[in-house]
C-alpha cells in the first residue's frame, strides 16, 4: 500500500506512482532517488513497449519518458498512449538529450506536457512534476464528477480524435453502433473537418453515415487544446417535452415550468409564453401539487436535477 503522503525541502508531495521509462542505467538511478526521496512510487521500463504494457497493468499517475530509445521511442510510446481512453490523461513528461525545437514540438505534438533535456535537475524535474500531477488530479476530479452527473460529454483532439468520455457517451456511441474504427475512420474525420472552420462554442454539427441521429455540441476549447464536446441524441426530447414526459405535466405546465426552471420570472415565462402572469400562477399551482412541492424554488430544483440527468 503506498503512502499517503511525504514531505521533501518542506514541501508536502502527496504519494504517487510515476514510470519512468529510460534506457540509461545512470538516468534511471538518479530520477529513482529523487522519486523515492519525495515519496513517491516508482515503476520502471527500458523502452516503449514495455512502458505501454506496464502503464496498461499499472496505471501510473505520470509517465516519465526519454525520447530516444531501441525498438520502440518515446514519441511513438506517447503517441500509442493517447490513443487508449483508459491511458490517454496520464500526463508525460519528455527527457531527453536532444534540444531543437522541433525535437519539442515533436514531443508536445505526440501528447507531451512538457519537456526536460538532460541532464535532469531533480529540484526542477520535482517542481514540473508538482503542477502537472496537481493539473493531472483536478482533472481526473472533474471527469468523475462528469461521469457520475450523467453527462453526454467527450473531448476529441483537433483532429476528431476521441480522448475521453463519459460512460454515457461510450453508451450513446454504442447505441448508434460506432466503435473504435468507425470513430476514427467516419466520426473523426467530419468532427477534424468541422474544427478546422473554428466553429464558436453552443454551434452543432450532424454527425452524418450514422444508423441513429447523433449530433456533436462544441462546449469550449480545454487548455491542453483538445475540444470538449456534448453528443447530442437525436431522437432524446428536449426541454419541455422531458418535463411532460418524466413529471406527468400537461404541455402548458411542462412550457411553464421550463422556463422557470431556465431563471425566468413569473411575467417573463408569461411573455415568452404568450399568456397572463395570472395564468402562470394557476398552472404553478397544479405543478406544486403534482411534484409534491411548496414554491417556485422547489419546482425549479425537480426540473433542473432532471435535465442534468437526461443530458
Amino acid at each position: 500500500m503506498k503512502p499517503t503522503s511525504s514531505t521533501t525541502a518542506g514541501v508536502d508531495m502527496p504519494s504517487d506512482m510515476v514510470l519512468v521509462v529510460d534506457d540509461s542505467p545512470d538516468s534511471l538511478s538518479l530520477i529513482n532517488d529523487a522519486l523515492e526521496g519525495a515519496g513517491i512510487d516508482v515503476l520502471v521500463a527500458l523502452e516503449g513497449r514495455q512502458a505501454l504494457s506496464i502503464a496498461r497493468k499499472m496505471k501510473p499517475d505520470m509517465i516519465l519518458m526519454d525520447a530516444i530509445m531501441p525498438n520502440m521511442d518515446g514519441f511513438e510510446a506517447c503517441r500509442l498512449l493517447k490513443t487508449d481512453p483508459a491511458l490517454a490523461s496520464i500526463p508525460v513528461i519528455f527527457m531527453t538529450g536532444l534540444t531543437d525545437t522541433s525535437d519539442i514540438v515533436r514531443g508536445l505534438e505526440a501528447g507531451g506536457v512538457d519537456y526536460l533535456t538532460k541532464p535532469i535537475n531533480p529540484d526542477e524535474l520535482l517542481a514540473r512534476m508538482r503542477v502537472h500531477l496537481s493539473n493531472a488530479r483536478l482533472t481526473s476530479s472533474a471527469q468523475s464528477a462528469l461521469d457520475s452527473t450523467g453527462q453526454h460529454l467527450m473531448t476529441v483532439s483537433t483532429q476528431g480524435e476521441l480522448r475521453w468520455a463519459t460512460p454515457q457517451t461510450y453508451a450513446l456511441l454504442a447505441r448508434a453502433r460506432v466503435d473504435d474504427l468507425s470513430q476514427k475512420s467516419l466520426l473523426a474525420p467530419q468532427i477534424a473537418r468541422w474544427l478546422e472552420h473554428h466553429p464558436e462554442p453552443g454551434n452543432s454539427l450532424r454527425l452524418d453515415g450514422l444508423g441513429y441521429p447523433l449530433a456533436a455540441k462544441l462546449v469550449n476549447e480545454q487548455g491542453n487544446g483538445e475540444m470538449l464536446l456534448k453528443l447530442v441524441d437525436g431522437q432524446r426530447p428536449t426541454g419541455a417535452a422531458m418535463l411532460r414526459e418524466h413529471l406527468n405535466l400537461t404541455e402548458r405546465e411542462s412550457e411553464v415550468l421550463y422556463w422557470i426552471a431556465n431563471g425566468k420570472a413569473n411575467r417573463e415565462a408569461a411573455e415568452i409564453l404568450n399568456m397572463s402572469p395570472r395564468t402562470v400562477n394557476k398552472h404553478l399551482e397544479q405543478i406544486f401539487t403534482k411534484l409534491g412541492v411548496e414554491n417556485r424554488t422547489a419546482a425549479a430544483g425537480v426540473a433542473l436535477r432532471l435535465l442534468a440527468v437526461e443530458a
